[in-house]
């Protein structure tokens, strides 16, 4: 699950990712290329039966991710804007820009 705060009067969005925490055995981490995809940045943190982490990013640009968990699975959110091969993208505010939806099948 993907909780998007509302911007800012300084063009920042808060994003809060959710997994389940039966989804993976160990840890989970959220990488992008919101912190250059390193594992180490935001690893997700347990809580009543969730993993979840947040973070703060310019609203008026979207932004790529995966999950990873322990082990090396790479995993993708159903709840994202759009998912391929390069893993999900996700428009910060909700709102598809014609620039960065994905071209039609």
């Amino acid at each position: 699950m993907i909780k998007r705060g509302k911007p800012t009067k300084n063009g920042q969005v808060k994003l809060t990712f959710s997994v389940p925490a039966d989804h993976a055995a160990g840890g989970i981490s959220l990488v992008g290329d919101f912190n250059g995809w390193d594992p180490y940045a935001h690893p997700m943190q347990r809580r009543n039966g969730t993993y979840q982490v947040s973070l703060t990013v310019p609203s008026e640009r979207p932004i790529r991710f995966r999950y990873l968990a322990d082990g090396g699975v790479w995993f993708d959110d159903a709840d994202a804007d759009h998912c391929d091969e390069h893993g999900c993208q996700l428009n910060p505010t909700g709102h598809e820009d014609s620039s960065t939806a994905p071209s039609p099948a």
